[in-house]
């Protein structure tokens, strides 16, 4: 690839005579997103050409924005990432409906993962027992709509965006949502005798 000035890049890529700028452009995001991914599974050279491809658009609808304050090439690395793993995500979660991560018993959803297993019998225990509390509640006290946006976003950790999308929502409307639910879940705990401090202390280390 051929050296440019940041000054060069944008000249030429706004230019008449762009194609080369493009396509060397082209090279460089595919062999440093392969770089970047090179420890995930399932990305072979096709995808890091997409993925390539799809940074190449963004890149060009935000010239304008482009400040000077790096280089060049290391901006527009940064975008050719962030696109790559948010399609990375979005692939993740493709075949798993909203309904999948809540369905099954009471606390299938619920992370055992939670309970310490270098905790003592006796904080183990209490661990437990506000685990399968927050399960219940999320079960009985949320409604469906919380209790899917809930557990997708903060148990099993689907981006915000992807969840709003598959609710017919929006990010606004969907902060409300998880905001709502967790307010009723505190309220609940509260009334069960489990304040916030309570959960705290259960699941601070000792």
């Amino acid at each position: 690839m051929r050296e440019r000035t940041n000054e060069e890049w944008l000249a030429e890529l706004r230019g008449p005579a762009r194609d080369e700028a493009l396509a060397d452009l082209r090279a460089f995001l595919v062999r440093g997103l392969g770089y970047a991914l090179a420890n995930r599974s399932g990305v072979d050279d096709p995808l890091l050409e997409d993925f390539a491809q799809d940074a190449l658009l963004k890149i060009l609808n935000a010239l304008d924005t482009f400040r000077g304050e790096s280089r060049f090439t290391t901006w527009a690395q940064k975008i050719a990432v962030n696109v790559a793993f948010s399609e990375l995500r979005r692939r993740r979660w493709q075949d798993t409906s909203l309904d999948d991560l809540t369905a099954g018993q009471s606390l299938d959803f619920v992370p055992d993962m939670l309970v310490d297993p270098s905790a003592g019998p006796e904080q183990q225990a209490t661990q437990r027992l506000f685990v399968e509390t927050l399960g219940r509640l999320i079960q009985t006290e949320l409604t469906d709509r919380q209790r899917q946006a809930l557990v997708a976003v903060q148990i099993r950790g689907m981006p915000l965006a992807e969840v709003a999308r598959r609710m017919g929502s929006n990010r606004n409307a969907l902060y409300k949502l998880l905001h709502d639910a967790r307010k009723r879940l505190k309220q609940k705990m509260e009334d069960e005798g489990l304040s916030p401090q309570d959960v705290l202390e259960a699941f601070s280390s000792s």
